[in-house]
């Protein structure tokens, strides 16, 4: 809020005869330049500072991971300040992918709704600014039948009848001044910044989620054809088993042990089955298409391709990268800016309109000599007892408040999500080392058992037990080579997409 400090002339004073007259022109010049000049009153937002520490993690990440000799299983060398393309999703290289993505950003009603929801508010914020900011002119023509009785008055003559006519232009302005118009114009632009960092985020989402959901379909793909496979050497184990039976070289007990198994396993297939045409239902959702409308892509393990270099960048960076933080620093603007709202209604406010206008008895003289009418009007008000305004100004810092913590606790959380995907990317690489290294021990192993069977030193049954051992650790293999893809993908997001 401005002040204005004005001078008087007092008694005593050597001044000239006009200077009282020109004392009191300045008086009611700098007065009128002071009221008009007000700034908003409240505090101007200040965007909260960035967070100090330099580290995700109390203990260094490895700057590059561990390689496995599978496919998937290369290093990573994880780099600050990598540059990242707006489509991200790209470095996986799989162009179903890339085609996908493209048709959900168009047909998505997630993504639609927020689009609407932000040109919602980017409207609002220009019909609040349209109602405020400048003058309002209006014009308006009217006309209306009147009886008057002179008796009711005390007046002689008899009663009479007549038509009135007029027409005019009103102007009507705030002068605003202590700013709460352009406070409240301030919350509105920054909610409407606060959608479009919604629409932002949930770009990212979508664009994670068909990721996520297509390398889950790869996977599940990948382990239900491993899981069939386990199956059929079962079966026939069983089959052996019960011809071992029948010639009295097995007990019943075996066979019924191997036929729990057999149906143990086959019981794996269903659920494998329904999560995998889960995947695809949700993949054309998602992409905005029905479930039965068509197909769709179906993804395979070797369609991606695992980023060599992923992009990391320093916490004083991801809280202005971030949608979901920097929405959460909008609505922190938007309350501040109410706060100013809530405390310039304690502050006078001036109000001016004019009108300029006609009024005559026939429709043909409204606009002849003599019948022009006009007013100007000031209002200044100034509350004195309204015990409302101290309590509404207290809840609109205690939204600020709650806006300040709740923007601490998104940022926290951010820091969180970006440790545990470092973590992540760090620990599932050598976990898929591991793997790797039991993959190929039980792939040797089924070759060593077949070499033996053919010389016929060991019998087919230790084959078949052999080649489900080699299934079971390939469908190991497979979930961890999917989840290094999706630690791929959540670090991307992590990030906030592109920079």
């Amino acid at each position: 809020m401005a002040y204005v400090k004005v001078a008087w002339l007092g008694r005593g004073a050597i001044h000239t005869n006009a200077a009282p007259q020109r004392c009191k022109r300045r008086l009611i010049t700098l007065v009128l330049a002071g009221l008009l000049a007000g700034c908003a009153v409240g505090p101007d937002f200040r965007r909260p500072a960035a967070p100090e520490t330099e580290n995700y993690t109390a203990t260094p990440i490895t700057a590059q991971t561990e390689s496995a000799p599978t496919q998937l299983g290369q290093a990573q060398e994880v780099m600050v300040g990598l540059p990242t393309d707006v489509q991200w999703w790209h470095s996986l290289r799989s162009p179903a992918l890339d085609s996908l993505i493209a048709q959900a950003f168009e047909a998505n009603p997630t993504l639609a709704s927020a689009s609407a929801t932000l040109r919602q508010a980017q409207e609002t914020y220009a019909a609040k600014a349209g109602a405020t900011e400048y003058a309002q002119i209006n014009a308006g023509f009217g006309a209306q039948r009147q009886r008057f009785n002179p008796d009711a008055v005390g007046l002689a003559g008899g009663a009479r009848e007549f038509n009135l006519y007029d027409a005019s232009v009103s102007v009507h302005y705030n002068l605003d001044l202590a700013g709460a118009n352009r406070r409240a114009l301030e919350a509105l632009a920054a909610r409407a910044d606060y959608r479009r960092f919604e629409l932002e985020a949930a770009r990212l989402t979508l664009a994670g989620n068909i990721v996520n959901t297509a390398i889950a379909q790869a996977r599940l793909a990948a382990q239900l054809e491993a899981t069939g496979a386990i199956l059929r050497a079962q079966e026939e184990q069983l089959g052996v088993a019960r011809e071992r039976l029948r010639l009295g070289q097995a007990a019943p007990d075996e066979v019924q042990a191997l036929v729990a198994q057999v149906e143990q396993t086959r019981a794996e297939l269903p659920a494998l089955r329904k999560q995998l045409q889960q995947s695809k239902h949700l993949l054309a959702v998602l992409a905005g298409r029905a479930p039965g409308a068509s197909a769709g892509p179906s993804f395979t393990l070797t369609d991606f391709t695992l980023p060599a270099k992923l992009p990391l960048v320093v916490p004083s960076e991801l809280v202005r990268r971030r949608p979901d933080i920097q929405a959460a620093e909008a609505l922190l603007h938007a309350a501040n800016a109410e706060y100013g709202v809530a405390v310039a209604k304690l502050y006078p406010q001036i109000t001016l309109s004019g009108s300029l206008g006609s009024q005559a008895l026939t429709a043909g003289a409204l606009f002849g000599s003599g019948s022009a009418v006009w007013s100007l009007i000031g209002q200044l008000t100034q509350p004195l007892f309204n015990p409302g305004l101290p309590a509404e100004k207290r809840a609109a810092l205690a939204a600020f408040d709650a806006a300040a913590a709740n923007y601490q606790g998104v940022v926290l959380e951010a820091l969180r999500n970006i440790a545990d995907t470092l973590r992540a990317i760090e620990n599932d690489a050598r976990g898929l080392a591991a793997l790797a290294a039991a993959d190929t021990a039980a792939r040797q192993s089924l070759q060593s058992v077949e070499r033996q069977y053919q010389l016929g030193t060991v019998g087919y049954t230790e084959v078949l037990i052999a080649l489900q051992q080699a299934q079971r650790s390939r469908i190991a293999v497979t979930a961890a080579q999917a989840q290094r893809l999706v630690d791929s993908s959540s670090l991307y997001q992590a990030i906030g997409g592109a920079s």
